[in-house]
């Protein structure tokens, strides 16, 4: 845990930041034009690059290049900081039953672990340690006594739940497996899917291959007597050079919000909702700052991070990077990846904890009031959701850096109680093209998207501007209570 800025221990409260905000001028300049216009150029971009802006790739370049000159227009000065990782790049992969009744599975019913060892493994399969009853909480394979007894030179059939999927699959080579199954949890977790395909990632280079699936055929296998499987990965490991863009305003560099959405997308897919949404919010908000000669108080980073679906690679590069200093003097970090899903809910992260139990760093909290409290304010329905580690805002609270931040959901399923309360329809994913082809301009609902953007610029301009600091990172609650006095109603902008 890291030390605390002097600035932070040291400021008095009662300062005029949160008790004169108003956010008005800048979510009005932020128009549907402004935001539809860097999504198309992020579509153009794909288009022209081969399908995708992935990191490594000549659309991601262009990516970095758009942002950036729209920023150098604006009167920003941008740098780039580049770092190297080593990219999985998946060739082929297979996955069937040979035993007792065939099956092969097709290419939507199994996904090959990211960083997954290659090989071509056929043999038992023994379940470990599952629970497929009441809550199905899980500790599958996360503890080494969970292999007692486990047939060497078997494939380790593990539920999702509790520790990395990395763990799962190290523990189950340790023990002797050949090749790992893991499939998902089958419990309830708000913006979360845990019945569909498990589609993961291990962090780095595995001993053994591995492959993630759904809920129900890890049922099935496990309830099946005399079951064998093939599982079959082809990967390698390539060097990737790629970059992060940042740009700063003027402010405290002692009390530094970073605000950052990812820029990069998935191999597979132009990445429109995932991630030019969150890139487009930051860009125009930047933009528009600068076009109001708006003055922070304090120090605006807005960053670009690349290599997120790899891994968060930039955001945790760029943490890497920074010393006990520099980590003591980011006052918050603010994240926005995906926040226009077709079938959305208007999710906020759980900086206090009261929805899943687990809080963020302290300022956490006040980051989520600042959003909860706009959006009361607007009379839209928000929902917590998990700090789950699957954003570029978890190298910031492993370092005890406050952070909070908006989603509208992935390939998680909407409930009945969410459709009946944010529309559309139940049963069905937030994001039907998460990390798909399909994910173009045309997988973005306009009024969520600009709902979320309006919040974002909300935010970052509440952050901006805050002079009450309390001891420790985060604020007090003399000015935060009067936030919402002084946010000015209004409809939302026609987004076409």
């Amino acid at each position: 845990m890291t030390g605390v800025s002097p600035a932070l221990a040291s400021g008095s409260p009662g300062g005029d930041g949160w008790q004169k905000l108003n956010s008005l001028a800048l979510r009005t300049a932020i128009t549907a034009d402004g935001l539809t216009r860097h999504l198309d150029a992020l579509q153009s971009i794909a288009v022209r690059n081969g399908g995708n802006r992935a990191a490594g790739t000549p659309g991601h370049e262009a990516s970095g290049a758009y942002v950036e000159t729209r920023l150098a227009k604006a009167g920003y000065k941008t740098s780039r900081q580049y770092f190297s990782y080593e990219q999985f790049v998946l060739e082929d992969s297979a996955f069937e039953l040979t035993a007792p009744t065939p099956r092969v599975f097709t290419a939507d019913e199994f996904s090959a672990m990211s960083y997954s060892a290659s090989g071509d493994v056929s043999g038992p399969v023994v379940p470990v340690d599952l629970n497929l009853t009441g809550d199905r909480a899980s500790t599958s394979g996360c503890e080494s006594a969970d292999f007692e007894g486990f047939v060497e030179g078997a494939i380790a059939l593990l539920q999702r739940g509790t520790c990395p999927f990395s763990d799962k699959v190290a523990n189950a080579a340790t023990a002797g497996a050949t090749a790992a199954i893991i499939f998902n949890q089958g419990n309830d977790v708000p913006g979360d899917d845990r019945t569909g395909v498990v589609s993961g990632t291990l962090g780095t280079a595995s001993a053994i291959p591995a492959v993630g699936t759904s809920f129900a055929i890890g049922e099935s296998i496990a309830a099946t007597t005399g079951s064998a499987a093939r599982v079959f990965v082809d990967g390698t490991l390539k060097n990737t050079k790629t970059f992060n863009v940042l740009a700063d305003t003027s402010g405290r560099a002692s009390e530094t919000v970073v605000v950052g959405a990812h820029l990069d997308s998935v191999a597979g897919g132009p990445g429109i909702n995932d991630n030019g949404t969150g890139s487009a919010t930051l860009l125009e908000t930047a933009i528009q700052l600068k076009r109001l000669h708006i003055q922070p108080q304090n120090r605006v980073r807005f960053a670009f991070w690349s290599g997120e679906e790899d891994g968060l690679q930039g955001s945790n590069y760029y943490v890497s990077q920074m010393s006990e200093k520099q980590i003591a003097a980011t006052a918050v970090n603010l994240n926005f990846d995906m926040v226009g899903s077709p079938n959305a809910v208007r999710f906020v992260y759980d900086g206090d904890g009261d929805a899943f139990g687990a809080a963020g760093p302290e300022g956490s909290a006040e980051i989520e009031k600042v959003f909860t409290d706009y959006f009361a304010m607007k009379k839209l329905p928000t929902a917590p959701t998990e700090f789950d580690g699957r954003s570029d805002y978890f190298g910031f609270i492993e370092n005890g850096i406050p952070a909070g931040g908006l989603f509208t959901g992935a390939e998680g399923i909407k409930t009945d109680a969410e459709a009946a309360i944010f529309g559309g329809p139940a049963g069905a994913p937030y994001d039907p093209c998460y990390h798909q082809a399909c994910d173009t301009t045309d997988n973005v609902d306009p009024v969520v998207f600009e709902q979320m953007a309006d919040a974002a610029a909300h935010a970052t301009l509440a952050f901006a501007k805050v002079k009450s600091w309390k001891h420790g990172h985060g604020w007090g609650g003399n000015g935060l209570d009067k936030i919402t006095e002084h946010v000015q109603n209004r409809g939302s902008h026609a987004f076409r």
